[in-house]
């Protein structure tokens, strides 16, 4: 049986904007699969009249996982901690259960407390680095993940015997980077059912890339979550001055528009995120702090330039990517 066989059912909680654009790309990328969604009863609807689930639940949730083959856990952080134990009672023994959580230290700390017997449901924690600006259901888009990095988090306590087993596991995902703990992540990869996951997330257009949680908490910190503030301060402190005659906004180019796109992102979907990894934001917006400073030092002088050539460079590579 083909890996992809191995999930005909999935079980979508939250159909938000990461949660129902992934069940949108399921129905346009893969065939055959019965999606169901548990959220919020106006939630719920909503994503089934967008043709995004065949099934909903609201309030318990044992009836909206227990026959699903994959569960993908699309709520906030503090929510999913919240589920994880009831997922880990309620999902079938052969289900594979992934989140999306935005930082992955916490749920990979509880996730191996409650799924590491080796007989029940497997976890693979997970973060699609795609999104929005806005949030909601509304909002969901079945492309959101095409050309995108999602990455897995390949920690874990179980033991390596099999050495050829890493061959084995890129071969059968040759779309799938391997930087970080390359033994713990063949484990997983040589699992039918994060093989099968794999599959369908190249099928929707993203491309895996495996890490450890710290490793990721660090790299999200500062690639995802520090602009995320930056955008907030330079919003309100322009916001903080504004004139009654608008100014200096009413003079603002595309170029503002722009640079504060992140500005547009509600508190409530970054409240977790912060909290969960301020340890790493703190010690960026330290160090983004200082080279504030030396910018402002070096306004006179012609050693700007190399922090242009170097903004140039690391912009490049951006779109390189």
């Amino acid at each position: 049986m083909p890996a992809t066989h191995l999930i005909n059912r999935v079980s979508v909680l939250g159909s938000g904007l990461i949660g129902g654009s992934f069940a949108l790309a399921l129905r346009k990328f893969t065939e055959g699969m019965h999606i169901t969604v548990w959220d919020r009863p106006d939630t719920a609807a909503r994503a089934k009249e967008l043709g995004a689930a065949d099934e909903i639940f609201s309030g318990e949730l044992a009836p909206a996982i227990q026959n699903a083959d994959l569960i993908y856990v699309a709520l906030p952080i503090s929510t999913t901690l919240d589920v994880l134990p009831e997922i880990a009672r309620h999902a079938p023994r052969h289900a594979l259960v992934t989140d999306a959580c935005s930082t992955k230290a916490r749920i990979a700390n509880a996730a191996e407390e409650l799924f590491n017997s080796g007989e029940g449901p497997l976890f693979l924690g997970g973060h699609p680095m795609a999104g929005k600006e806005v949030a909601g259901i509304a909002n969901a888009d079945a492309n959101l993940f095409r050309d995108t990095t999602y990455a897995f988090i390949g920690e874990s306590t179980r033991a390596v015997d099999d050495d050829d087993a890493v061959e084995t596991a890129v071969s059968a995902n040759p779309g799938a980077r391997l930087p970080g703990d390359w033994h713990t992540a063949e484990v997983l990869c040589s699992d039918p059912r994060v093989a099968a996951f794999l599959k369908i997330v190249q099928k929707i257009g993203a491309r895996p890339l495996w890490l450890g949680a710290q490793q990721h908490d660090y790299a999200v910190g500062m690639a995802s979550h520090l602009p995320q503030l930056a955008a907030v301060a330079l919003a309100s402190f322009l916001y903080d001055h504004l004139d009654e005659n608008g100014l200096p906004i009413a003079l603002a180019g595309p170029g503002l528009r722009d640079s504060l796109r992140l500005a547009g992102s509600p508190y409530s979907t970054w409240r977790d995120i912060v909290l969960t990894n301020r340890e790493v934001l703190s010690a960026a917006l330290d160090l983004f702090a200082r080279r504030l400073d030396e910018l402002r030092e070096k306004l006179a002088s012609r050693e700007l330039e190399g922090d242009f050539d170097a903004a140039n460079e690391l912009y490049k590579l951006l779109r390189s990517f």
